[in-house]
């Protein structure tokens, strides 16, 4: 168990959470092993074997606190949560942009433009710094993407935006091992895989990518927008379509970075993975500490906004996207503006 800004995490296996008096008691096999105060905590996520009274979860759901639930390796089972409380009036403009084409294409748009930029960049940076061979690829995949930026400007269809996401991941992906500077061989990612991941790598972005979708769809809730309603993504029962697309731009500046930092210091290596039949590579306890805690230390980072203009601490940026684009749909800005890496 961690408790990061107002973010409980709780990870051992087998733990039971039940409400005493203002407080959040944790058990393990009938002993308590932490009390920490509710006034404290503005979530919890447990993973895997977590037992949590329904008490708790009453408790919760009354304050507006969310309990989520992830399975042990980061993939997300279910969110409690209170009655919904967003400006119906807004969530009536998000519903008729999602269902006009051409809004919906012009927010896909700008969402895929953000995305590619700022994987764009981290490509340049690692060009920069790397000759021979690898340096060649990543010299053309950087060419690629700014090609995709250029067919993207002018795609008339929202489908053929989704097709140059589609595209532009690939290339993407298909040199992101090129920016592995310590332990390449065991972290190398011939592909993306996600279900399961097949590699360390694989492993550590997709729990990355979880963390990062459940922040994204409590940004999209707390400005009062329904997060199943998104304009890139389709909608599908159960899917946060929306928390999916304000994720995308974010996944280079918030995760990616993220994944080569701990994999190029050595703060993640293969003593923190495990390995199942069938293929599937996940994080084990350990791993999965390691990055949960260097995840909420690099969210506490402050940065400058670039639309904004304003000193935020990077955690906000989900929540700060999450308003842009609601200032958009209420008309107050022309266009939704992506977050850009400087």
């Amino acid at each position: 168990m961690r408790q990061l800004l107002n973010t409980l995490y709780v990870t051992t296996g087998g733990a039971y959470l039940h409400l005493d008096h203002d407080t959040v008691r944790m058990e393990v096999d009938g002993e308590t092993e932490a009390q920490i105060p509710l006034h404290h905590l503005g979530a919890i996520v447990a993973f895997g074997n977590i037992l949590v009274s329904p008490a708790l979860m009453a408790r919760c759901t009354d304050d507006g606190r969310a309990v989520v639930f992830l399975t042990r390796t980061g993939r997300f089972r279910a969110r409690v949560e209170g009655p919904q409380t967003g400006n119906v009036l807004l969530r009536k403009a998000q519903f008729e942009a999602s269902e006009d084409p051409d809004t919906a294409r012009e927010i896909a748009r700008a969402v895929v433009a953000g995305k590619v930029k700022n994987s764009r960049r981290l490509v340049v940076r690692a060009a920069r710094r790397t000759n021979g061979s690898a340096g060649d690829a990543l010299d053309a995949a950087k060419q690629d993407l700014a090609g995709t930026l250029r067919l993207l400007e002018k795609e008339a269809t929202l489908d053929g935006v989704r097709g140059h996401e589609g595209t532009a991941a690939k290339t993407y992906f298909d040199v992101f091992t090129h920016q592995v500077r310590q332990q390449q061989e065991a972290f190398a990612l011939e592909e993306r895989t996600r279900r399961p991941p097949r590699s360390r790598m694989n492993a550590v972005l997709s729990f990355l990518y979880t963390l990062l979708c459940n922040d994204c769809e409590a940004a999209a809730e707390g400005v009062g927008l329904d997060p199943q309603v998104g304009f890139l993504h389709t909608d599908r029962p159960g899917r946060p379509s929306l928390g999916l697309d304000l994720m995308e731009e974010l996944r280079a500046p918030l995760a990616d970075r993220l994944a080569l930092t701990l994999i190029n210091r050595r703060q993640l290596t293969p003593d923190d993975f495990r390995e199942r039949d069938g293929g599937a590579v996940l994080l084990n306890d350990e791993g999965r500490e390691t990055v949960i805690v260097a995840y909420q230390e690099r969210k506490q980072e402050p940065i400058t906004h670039p639309m904004l203009d304003q000193e935020i601490e990077r955690g906000l940026l989900p929540h700060a996207q999450a308003r842009l684009l609601a200032r958009h749909l209420r008309g107050d800005l022309d266009d939704y503006v992506p977050y850009l890496l400087r």
